[in-house]
């Protein structure tokens, strides 16, 4: 749109530097056809003096005045033929300005240039052109954009991926937070910002990241991204069962040609020594995968895997129903149920934990914190 205004401006002030000069009054009387018309009149006044003087009769004076006033009058009709000529060329002079100055430019624009295509912030140019042109100098351009126009949300969203993909991973956290900031959340801003916070600290799903990521989750409760690093987080902080319940339910949900499908494969590998290793004596707790479910589970179908994941799960909500006073055993339930995609089940059970630990208000206000910290009943989830 800018375009065409400008070159409506342009077009305009073509226009008129011909049309003004145009506008001034036309002198077009021949300087010939002037001279004629003073001598004609110079002989009429020396005629009239010689007629006074008797130096000629009266029948010769008005013989000679009819003659002289008959070729003045005929330089005249002359005059004005050739004004009307030249009037008549100034009007088509003024026609070609109007119109063809304008449809020459324009002519020239639709043949050389691109009207056809939308305009484009400089910082989506910029963006596309890394893959030719050179990348440090064209990141310092948007950079400089964005210093000069900082709330530009959607130049930092374009930015983000390019610092992942370069390994500045600290850049990529704060683009992507000033991306959230000026656009709002949504499962891909908060699981990509999950996953920059991961890459930055050394690929360890901090606090701080899991939280984004089960925000994303609140959003969709399929996000992949999000489901892959929480079931990676679970490993880390050595909740191996829930981790394998994670990474086989993520496999289950999964399409046959995805192509993160051998990274979780590859991690879930990893947890199978540890669970068929021999049992440490410890604390009662949620119960898990034995290690003939998990050789169970490497040959059935993705179906039954997926029911026997959820046969887990139940088995944990069934155990705290019979002992709602063990805390971690709801976060870990309000955690697989969000890992598997069913925010609406954390929720459910967030209630029934409610109801049960009504009159131990110290047990429920854990339970409500790390409720809260999952994300169980965010965004209607």
């Amino acid at each position: 749109m800018l375009l065409w205004i400008a070159m409506a401006v342009l077009t305009a002030a073509a226009s008129l530097a011909v049309l003004i000069p145009l506008g001034r009054p036309a002198r077009v009387q021949p300087a010939h056809a002037g001279a004629a018309r003073s001598i004609y009149r110079d002989q009429l006044t020396e005629l009239a003096r010689d007629k006074e003087r008797g130096l000629i009769g009266d029948a010769e004076a008005e013989a000679a005045r009819i003659e002289i006033a008959r070729r003045l009058l005929n330089s005249e009709d002359a005059a004005d033929a050739g004004a009307d000529r030249s009037r008549s060329a100034y009007r088509i002079e003024r026609l070609l300005a109007v119109v063809a100055i304008p449809v020459i430019a324009i002519g020239t624009y639709l043949y050389v240039g691109s009207p056809q295509l939308a305009d484009r912030p400089g910082v989506d140019r910029a963006a596309e052109a890394t893959a030719t042109g050179d990348v440090d100098g064209l990141i310092a351009k948007v950079e400089d954009h964005l210093a000069a126009n900082p709330e530009e949300g959607r130049g930092w969203e374009i930015l983000s991926p390019i610092y992942m993909r370069l390994g500045r991973f600290d850049d990529a956290v704060r683009a992507l937070g000033n991306a959230k900031r000026l656009l709002g959340s949504t499962a891909e801003r908060e699981s990509l910002y999950g996953e920059a916070l991961t890459r930055a600290s050394g690929d360890v799903v901090t606090e701080e990241a899991r939280a984004a990521f089960e925000k994303a989750l609140a959003f969709d409760p399929q996000d992949v991204r999000s489901r892959f690093y929480l079931a990676y987080s679970l490993a880390q902080s050595g909740s191996k069962p829930e981790a394998i319940a994670a990474w086989s339910a993520l496999i289950a949900s999964a399409p046959a040609d995805a192509p993160w499908l051998p990274s979780v494969r590859a991690e879930l590998a990893k947890l199978r020594p540890a669970a068929t290793a021999p049992a440490v004596p410890a604390a009662p707790s949620a119960p898990g995968p034995t290690e003939a479910d998990v050789a169970a589970a490497a040959s059935q179908t993705p179906a039954e895997r997926q029911q026997m994941i959820e046969g887990m799960v139940q088995g944990l909500a069934t155990k705290l129903d019979a002992e709602p006073a063990d805390t971690q055993g709801w976060e870990r339930l309000f955690r697989a149920y969000m890992v598997l995609g069913k925010p609406g089940d954390a929720s459910a059970a967030l209630d029934r934990a409610r109801g049960k630990l009504g009159e131990q208000p110290e047990l429920l206000a854990v339970v409500e914190k790390a409720a809260q910290d999952i994300g169980v009943g965010k965004n209607g989830s």
